[in-house]
């Protein structure tokens, strides 16, 4: 399996993003990884931080150009010697099965939607993050890729998450929700309510709505917004999980007392900080994109990356993209028929 990589994408790039590239290539025999950007500022980024390179696995395709986290979606399209831009054409043109980055997350969209392109059927690709839930893992889609949405995207949100979810990280018939002000059937604006009667209607599990206190617990496996509602959640859950997770530092660190009650506990803390640890899933997937695109945590190390890599390979492998496209289509000729009967 060829990957490419966005070397220059991300807070802590190139560095950690070459190693954790490195420390794949250990990991998996029949991985190759392209890195795109500035060769000679990788080779020397290398040099300074002893990551071997000389991998016969490893390669590099030299790029004078790489988007920052300022600049604007279309950049993409507009910087086409970017590395960004010149990995997304490379995986449109074949030459690797997916493309990763931590780099801007518009750009990174705006690019698979325009250089990638969309998966037969779908109205738009969603970013699909997978966060840590009491217990397990859910995932959120649309996490703020599309502000503005009509209940179809919602419906095809749904049946792309569950996909994932199923073949991806393993979970057998996902729960779909649609996230709302309240449980009940009419809650909601007329988005919402539409999408709820079609998502009763599609060929998922779908378990009704979900309010915003229920999403950090077990009540599904995949949690459907709009991009804007998407993005509000996905911030404040990491905003209130870093403030909690702070606050119980503190405490511990408040007296003697407290540091020697932290000691008898060390363990169960150090689970708890592996459990809500989002590293381990890497990052985002962006379904709706007709080949496999991964978006890495903007402030990616390299155990973020290697997880990266490790959930992509699982992408290409377990056929999502082509399970999506073939169960939109089957939606699509059923409401067809459906038309063509009441006609």
């Amino acid at each position: 399996m060829k990957i490419i990589v966005d070397a220059f994408g991300g807070d802590n790039s190139p560095v950690e993003i070459v190693k954790g590239c490195a420390e794949a290539l250990g990991e998996h025999d029949d991985l190759e990884i392209i890195l795109t950007g500035p060769k000679d500022r990788i080779e020397a980024c290398a040099k300074e931080n002893n990551i071997d390179l000389t991998s016969d696995k490893l390669s590099i395709e030299d790029c004078d150009d790489f988007l920052t986290m300022e600049d604007e979606p279309m950049a993409v399209r507009k910087r086409k010697t970017s590395s960004m831009a010149v990995g997304l054409k490379m995986l449109a043109d074949g030459k690797g099965d997916a493309f990763l980055s931590a780099g801007n997350s518009g750009a990174l969209i705006a690019g698979a939607t325009l250089i990638v392109k969309k998966i037969k059927g779908v109205s738009r690709p969603a970013f699909s993050p997978v966060i840590p839930k009491s217990p397990g893992m859910f995932m959120l889609i649309d996490g703020g890729a599309n502000a503005d949405c009509k209940p179809e995207m919602l419906r095809q949100f749904a049946i792309m998450g569950s996909v994932y979810m199923e073949r991806v990280m393993g979970i057998e018939k996902p729960r779909v929700g649609l996230a709302n002000v309240g449980t009940e059937h009419h809650k909601g604006d007329t988005l919402h309510r539409e999408a709820y009667a079609m998502l009763k209607e599609t060929p998922v599990n779908f378990v009704g709505n979900v309010e915003g206190t229920q999403i950090p617990f077990d009540s599904c496996d995949v949690v459907v917004a709009d991009g804007f509602t998407g993005n509000l959640i996905l911030k404040t859950y990491e905003g209130a999980a870093l403030a909690v997770m702070t606050r119980i530092k503190n405490i511990y660190k408040k007296s003697l007392k407290n540091k020697l009650s932290a000691l008898m506990i060390a363990g169960d803390l150090k689970k708890l900080k592996g459990e809500m640890n989002s590293d381990v899933y890497g990052g985002a997937p962006i379904l709706g994109a007709s080949k496999p695109v991964f978006k890495v945590h903007g402030n990616a190390t390299a155990v973020t990356v290697r997880h990266a890599v490790r959930v992509t390979m699982n992408y290409v492998n377990t056929n999502v993209i082509e399970e999506i496209e073939k169960t939109v289509a089957e939606l699509k000729e059923k409401e067809n028929e459906d038309g063509g009967e009441k006609e």
